[in-house]
């Protein structure tokens, strides 16, 4: 028992696709993984079988879609704050990170993205970059997106595992890392750094200490008030609030979050940095908390789940012990949670046991146990992230380690679909199934400023030994707008093509 418990951690971070290898390790990695691959191949289709069955439809299922190979992994992604609209696409902030083997250091990447605005097909203004009917029909794997541009580097101290964004100021991100400590940075006044061998780490513009033990993976932003959110191997889930140490051009258009200091020049020696203590340190845990979220209407109360099979509900204004504890929500550990942002009683959760479950927070156990009112079953492997559409109340997407990701709508649940032998029965719920990536998807995130806009990264180590794909999409309108109104533009769509036919 001792020694599984000591070899569970490593186990749990190399199987969510968390630690790159040294590159003769992945050789020989990619070695023994051909010849398993080899002894399954005659049982069921291949990672390459079914991906290029999707790039087959890509054109037919997606608006845009735009592929960017990643030399280093990135376990996260985020959207930052739009910079600019012009009349066929937008430029906006894209945040991700650089996980390396040590060879150079770790780092936070704050890039420019062009995101293509919706039936903006093979227009004339980028047709001079062949880039949309390229991207659509025959895009190289291998090759980087020319919609996303490198405007920044901030060299990190430790690889970064989550970042997250502060939705007053989205200038403003946290990072975790492999320790204690949150890292807050001012991405716009944190100067630009060059990654090399050697190079000292930039310097945070805060650091939020509390956790007794590496904090990891768990960490949300207030979506009402300046405060962050982490738990970790402590157990423990600790709030911050930093509203003493921002400026109020902070919460405008620009300026520092520190007053009256300024960031590194990135000559320090050693991390250090304006230090915030914790207003509140929550247990009820009994392992590892793995994610956390604000309810977003209010600052006061969060959620919290963790490999004890447990979803917590906190409020701090009641104190420091659990609102109401969800044993057993899931069957396996809890890997992630989201929390509605158009209504506050649903709760989704993601785990190990490959399910997402939605609970309401009315009603969230029976006999003691976790009573979800939807079991969602569309993943073969472990759900790394959950996360709720911004555009439709009814739409959530999940992402897994088997590299898919499906978008749901529950509201669908229960419906009747015409079944036939092209089309096998779907899970309920299921309306669409990214297979984009080829490997497990470590992060993604919706877009508020461009609808149903997802930018998705996933770690390739498995299957190319290395590196990381970030793929930045949409679906087609056809697929979730009313049924009506798609059958009638269609039927119009159909009466021109007709038209053209009898004139030529």
């Amino acid at each position: 028992m001792d020694a599984q418990q000591q070899g569970g951690v490593v186990k749990k971070k190399e199987t969510r696709g968390r630690k790159p290898k040294p590159k003769d390790d992945k050789k020989d990695e990619q070695h023994h993984s051909s010849s398993a691959k080899a002894k399954k191949s005659h049982q069921q289709p291949s990672v390459d079988d079914k991906y290029t069955q999707w790039k087959s439809v890509v054109p037919v299922l997606y608006d845009w879609l735009s592929n960017h190979n990643l030399v280093w992994p990135s376990l996260s992604c985020r959207w930052g704050p739009q910079l600019e609209q012009a009349t066929y696409k937008n430029r906006q902030r894209l945040y991700l990170s650089e996980q390396t083997d040590g060879s150079v250091p770790n780092t936070l990447v704050i890039a420019n993205c062009e995101v293509v605005k919706p039936r903006v097909a093979a227009a004339e203004h980028i047709s001079q970059a062949n880039i949309l009917l390229c991207d659509l029909l025959n895009f190289n794997e291998e090759a980087r997106s020319p919609f996303v541009k490198k405007y920044k580097t901030i060299i990190h101290p430790g690889e970064v595992n989550r970042i997250r964004e502060l939705p007053q100021n989205t200038k403003i991100i946290a990072t975790h890392t492999d320790s204690p400590d949150v890292f807050i940075w001012d991405v716009e006044a944190q100067p630009n750094r060059h990654a090399v061998f050697g190079a000292t780490n930039s310097r945070p513009d805060l650091i939020l200490t509390g956790h007794q033990d590496n904090a990891e993976f768990a960490l949300a932003m207030c979506p009402t008030e300046p405060y962050v959110l982490s738990g970790g191997k402590d157990k423990s889930v600790v709030l911050w609030s930093i509203q003493d140490h921002i400026s109020t051009a902070a919460t405008g258009s620009g300026g520092s979050i520190i007053k009256n200091t300024k960031p590194g020049d990135g000559n320090e020696k050693a991390v250090d940095g304006p230090i915030v203590a914790p207003r509140g340190v929550y247990y009820g845990h009994e392992d590892t908390v793995e994610d956390v979220t604000f309810c977003p209407s209010s600052s006061q109360e969060f959620c919290s789940v963790g490999d004890d099979s447990c979803l917590i509900l906190w409020d701090a204004r009641t104190g420091s012990s659990p609102a109401v504890k969800v044993e057993k929500a899931h069957d396996a550990d809890l890997h992630c949670v989201d929390w509605s942002p158009h209504d506050d009683n649903l709760i989704l959760t993601g785990s190990a046991d490959n399910s997402v479950r939605m609970f309401d927070r009315r009603n969230l156990t029976s006999g003691g146990v976790g009573a979800p009112i939807h079991k969602f079953e569309g993943h073969k492997a472990a759900v790394l992230c959950v996360q709720w559409s911004p555009d439709r109340s009814s739409v959530f997407g999940s992402s897994a380690e088997d590299g898919l990701l499906n978008i749901w709508d529950y509201e669908k649940v229960g419906k009747k679909v015409e079944r036939t032998p092209k089309n096998p029965a779907s899970p309920p719920g299921l309306f669409f199934q990214h297979a984009g990536h080829r490997d497990k998807i470590v992060d993604f995130h919706w877009n508020a400023s461009d609808p149903w806009t997802i930018v998705s990264v996933s770690d390739d180590c498995d299957t190319t030994g290395g590196g990381g794909t970030l793929q930045i999409w949409r679906m087609s309108d056809l697929l979730y707008r009313p049924e009506e109104e798609v059958l009638a533009e269609l039927e119009k769509f159909k009466s021109h093509v007709v038209s053209c036919t009898s004139k030529a």
